[in-house]
């Protein structure tokens, strides 16, 4: 079974399906609202799903190469007492590392291959809709033009996609992001992503990414945004100094607003997730909030996961091949989708119980034996044994420590401010 498959969307998913269905011989087109392609957002960890995919892209070494290894993620309170704790150790899967990078650094290694394979690349079509023909699928373009008839859409747009019903409304809290220089001689460790907490009502958290850069995270209310931008840095500084006084080498880097990115997220899960010729792959299928980290690491799988799907089908039937996709993914995506929703009023609310079950009920309960390889299993995306269902073999992090160990050594080679 060759199609014709349109796909909309060149974030992480739009680019990792567009290869894995060039290599099975589809003719595919990806269609991109921007003139260039560009990545949105700041850091992201791979987890151990994520570089499984990238791994049977032939992509995993580039993508070691261009990340930081993270061997842990440590969250405390304002009592310095560690509520959130998880290690990738605890993992059946030798030397295991989570991988924290900058999203331009890993579109670059997807939209680099994408082109050396010559993959078609439509840049500036805004799409706005969709429609079924007969046994052929065409798109509505923002400026009212239509695409040619193609046999599949793969629907990568995001969260902003505009092939399924709009969210209902955002989550009350989002995060302002920047990338910085990692602090010189601070008290910050390489190989650890860590997060303050006062109760639920802020958090403050430092990613290491590669060549001495990493990315800063501070948690804010999306009505309380207008507010943050008119008290000014300095207020705003002292606020992330009082919860972590270490940052205040951070803090002294930020002198513009403009240097911060509010983002917002949103809890959805797309209904028809599958259509006539169309299906839904990543934050255009399933949305959270980004307490577990998984966003990028669900729209590989589920590309990945598709492009298994088509290949299983051999006759032309894509109802067929869209049962056996959601057979793949569905019960993982519901698991995650659940479990989020759950962590979320733990680490994001203005009630105060959350965070008291958080410190005195959940954080001391987790230490307790299978906890911790459960925190570590749901931390790294294998909760529910996705990389099974699909087939796919566990990274092997001890064959790409060379590139992790050689990334290491040029951040720490770098100048640093």
């Amino acid at each position: 079974m060759k199609l014709d498959i349109a796909i909309v969307g060149c974030g992480l998913s739009g680019l990792a399906a567009a290869l894995l269905l060039h290599r099975q011989r589809h003719a595919v087109t990806l269609y991109e609202r921007f003139e260039a392609p560009r990545p949105v957002g700041s850091g992201l960890m791979v987890q151990p799903t994520g570089l499984a995919v990238l791994a049977a892209l032939g992509l995993a070494e580039a993508t070691v190469a261009n990340g930081a290894p993270v061997d842990a993620l440590l969250g405390l309170n304002t009592e310095g007492e560690p509520v959130l704790e998880a290690e990738y150790r605890h993992l059946a899967i030798p030397g295991a590392f989570g991988l924290g990078i900058h999203r331009a650094s890993l579109f670059g290694v997807l939209y680099r291959a994408v082109q050396a394979a010559g993959i078609a690349i439509a840049t500036g079509h805004e799409v706005a809709g969709s429609a079924a023909e007969g046994d052929k699928r065409r798109l509505d373009f923002a400026d009212g033009t239509r695409s040619p008839a193609h046999d599949l859409v793969i629907d990568a747009a995001g969260l902003g996609s505009r092939l399924v019903p709009k969210f209902d409304h955002w989550l009350p809290y989002g995060a302002l992001w920047a990338t910085i220089d990692w602090p010189a001689n601070g008290p910050f460790q390489r190989r650890l992503l860590e997060q303050r907490y006062a109760r639920a009502e802020q958090m403050v958290g430092l990613l290491p990414l590669a060549e001495g850069r990493a990315a800063f995270f501070w948690s804010l209310k999306g009505d309380d945004y207008p507010r943050w931008q008119d008290r000014g840095l300095d207020s705003w500084r002292n606020d992330v100094c009082a919860l972590w006084p270490e940052c205040e080498q951070l803090a002294g880097q930020f002198t513009d607003p403009a240097q911060l990115t509010f983002a917002r997220y949103a809890h959805r899960t797309t209904k028809a997730s599958v259509g006539e010729r169309i299906v839904h792959i990543g934050d255009a299928w399933h949305a959270a909030s980004p307490q577990l980290g998984q966003g990028a690491n669900m729209a590989l799988l589920d590309a990945y996961a598709l492009a298994l799907a088509l290949a299983m089908e051999r006759s032309g039937d894509l109802d067929t091949a869209f049962a056996h996709f959601l057979k793949l993914r569905l019960g993982h995506v519901r698991l995650y989708q659940w479990m989020t929703w759950w962590f979320t009023p733990p680490f994001q609310s203005d009630s105060p119980w959350p965070a008291i079950f958080r410190d005195h009920f959940m954080a001391p309960g987790s230490r307790i034996p299978p906890g911790p390889r459960l925190k570590a299993a749901t931390l790294s995306g294998l909760a529910g044994s996705p990389l099974a269902k699909l087939g796919l073999a566990p990274p092997d992090y001890e064959s790409l420590a060379a590139s992790a160990s050689s990334t290491s050594v040029r951040a720490s080679s770098l100048p640093q401010s």
